[in-house]
């Protein structure tokens, strides 16, 4: 029977064992020390050599709750990928900034951090780091009881899943001693900048990035208090399915190997901290055991690159494909013959003073809008269903779509893409807008990131027509 390591812990020392004012290297448990930053500026590129490659993020920076919410398409239930959905404590959501870089946003409960210069002095202190083996903090939100973290995306699961719900294969040993050795690097590197305390680490907080690398989710480094002081630390997380992954391990590693993995997690699990080893000796001792290390992670894991199919193998549909060769004609014809049938179950909740003469009003510029969008006259069509947008008394994807196209007629491709992103805060799986959100993109150049709008408009697509 061999030993199989299906977690990864981290060990504290009691709490009287450690002050706030001290860091603990002797072992593989540390406490945070109170750092102070210098405010962040905004708007820069940090380019980090790291292991012979570059690699470039934003620096930290404080969000605008409007600018999360559009993100998010309005925090839509559709975009949580939190492990408990909307039960969660602390929710967290996909979405993306201007439409471009994928981010995960966590949002704290209401009585989270109510002391607001403490949430931000930690969420500035985590938000220093910048490693290719964290999935890296970029910003927080704190506008009045409203707490939000902004962290890099990671779109391929967690190691929760590919360790304990895979479906066609177990992970293979070689990525196993790949995902351990990389997390104690993540460790290593928090430990040499001052952020050595790791809360509630489990394979939850272990992210796959575009290549299925795996990298540690920064969400952990953050205190999750009421009082911003104290907090809760789980430490000992072991799933149900946890005996499942050591029978379709047989014969894929040595005894030695197996030997030394167990002796190390003892020394790790050790009750007495100055019997611990530090982290720097665990990445020391696992690397020598690393099989298999030309072979990129995607290809151990069976996994496209990039965790989706390209374009080119999608059967899209004609909308998605004029919006991918970027046929604005064509676009035209399809919402034109569409009309406002995708309004349908939007909610539109009109008091009695509503139907007044500014609702009439409001309806008469709907109307002249949809004759000169009809007449091609698209200059006409963004005023009057500006006119209808301003007042406000009802809400419609459609009317943002259709100006959308108008902004693309009248080479205002910003101004598009904003409209695209507002279609789905109002429909937040609505195939169209994703599709005209590519090809806003593509007008400002921005190949990338039109794909991955088609192929979530497509994804989307899919599932309605499935009927999931």
């Amino acid at each position: 029977m061999g030993a199989c390591v299906s977690k990864v812990c981290c060990c504290r020392a009691p709490n009287n064992d450690i002050t706030n004012d001290q860091t603990e290297t002797g072992g593989v448990y540390f406490c945070t020390n109170a750092l102070r930053f210098s405010r962040c500026f905004a708007s820069a590129i940090l380019v980090i050599e790291e292991q012979g490659e570059a690699y470039d993020l934003p620096v930290f920076q404080e969000f605008s709750f409007e600018q999360l919410r559009l993100a998010t398409s309005g925090f839509a239930a559709e975009n949580i990928v939190s492990e408990h959905g909307e039960k969660a404590p602390n929710v967290v959501y996909k979405g993306k900034l201007d439409a471009q870089r994928r981010v995960a946003v966590k949002r704290f409960n209401r009585s989270a951090w109510p002391d607001s210069r403490q949430f931000l002095e930690e969420a500035r202190s985590v938000g220093q780091l910048r490693s290719k083996r964290l999935a890296n903090l970029l910003g927080c939100c704190c506008e009045g009881d409203e707490r939000l973290l902004v962290a890099e995306y990671m779109p391929t699961d967690t190691l929760a899943k590919h360790l304990f719900h895979w479906e066609s294969q177990a992970m293979k040993w070689p990525m196993r001693l790949r995902v351990v050795l990389y997390l104690a690097e993540a460790l290593e590197y928090c430990t040499t900048k001052g952020r050595a305390l790791y809360h509630d680490l489990n394979a939850y907080r272990v992210l796959f990035d575009d290549d299925c690398n795996p990298r540690l989710s920064c969400f952990g480094l953050m205190k999750n208090s009421r009082d911003g002081k104290s907090y809760s630390t789980n430490l000992a997380f072991t799933p149900p399915e946890y005996m499942r992954t050591d029978s379709c391990l047989e014969g894929q590693f040595s005894n030695e190997e197996g030997t030394e993995l167990v002796r190390l997690a003892s020394r790790c699990l050790h009750y007495e901290p100055r019997e611990r080893p530090n982290v720097r000796s665990v990445v020391q001792a696992l690397a020598p055991l690393q099989k298999d290390v030309q072979t990129p992670s995607y290809e151990l894991m069976d996994i496209p690159r990039g965790g989706a199919s390209s374009i080119q193998s999608l059967h899209l549909s004609p909308l998605a494909e004029a919006c991918s060769r970027k046929d604005l004609t064509a676009i035209h014809e399809i919402l034109e013959k569409t009309g406002y049938k995708d309004d349908e179950g939007t909610a539109n909740e009109l008091s009695f003073q509503m139907w007044t003469n500014q609702m009439q009003d409001t309806l008469n510029s709907k109307k002249k809008g949809d004759n000169a969008f009809r007449q091609k006259d698209f200059t006409t069509a963004i005023d009057c269903y500006s006119q209808f947008i301003e007042v406000g008394t009802m809400v419609s994807p459609t009317i943002y779509a259709r100006r959308c196209l108008s902004y693309l007629m009248n080479d205002m491709p910003q101004q598009a893409l904003s409209d695209a992103m507002q279609a789905l805060v109002i429909s937040p799986t609505w195939s169209t807008a994703f599709y005209l959100q590519a090809a806003a993109l593509l007008s400002l150049n921005m190949e990338n990131e039109a794909q991955e709008s088609l192929k979530d408009g497509y994804t989307h697509e899919q599932s309605s027509s499935s009927g999931h």
